[in-house]
């Protein structure tokens, strides 16, 4: 028995990429968190505070937006950090 074979089994289809679109800037207010002091000794709440702020080591800085929940784990951390409008 011959084996029927066709067209569409042999090529591939050609998908186009999607354009890209520029994503907007956010408006909110950022602010640069460095951390300045180790986490170790310290309370577990602490320590997860600096990890949901994107600090995992000593010296290290990051933007992140000002927002109510935001400045809470930085409260909780003061001691630890350092705090500068972006």
């Amino acid at each position: 028995m011959a084996k029927a074979t066709t067209k569409a089994q042999g090529t591939k289809a050609k998908v186009k990429a999607a354009p890209k679109v520029a994503k907007a800037k956010s408006t909110k207010p950022m602010i640069k968190v460095t951390r300045m002091r180790s986490a170790i000794g310290r309370r577990y709440d602490q320590e997860q505070s600096l990890r949901g702020l994107g600090l995992s080591r000593r010296g290290m800085s990051k933007l992140v937006e000002d927002t109510p929940s935001i400045r809470g784990m930085i409260n909780r951390v003061k001691h630890l950090v350092v705090v500068e409008q972006a």
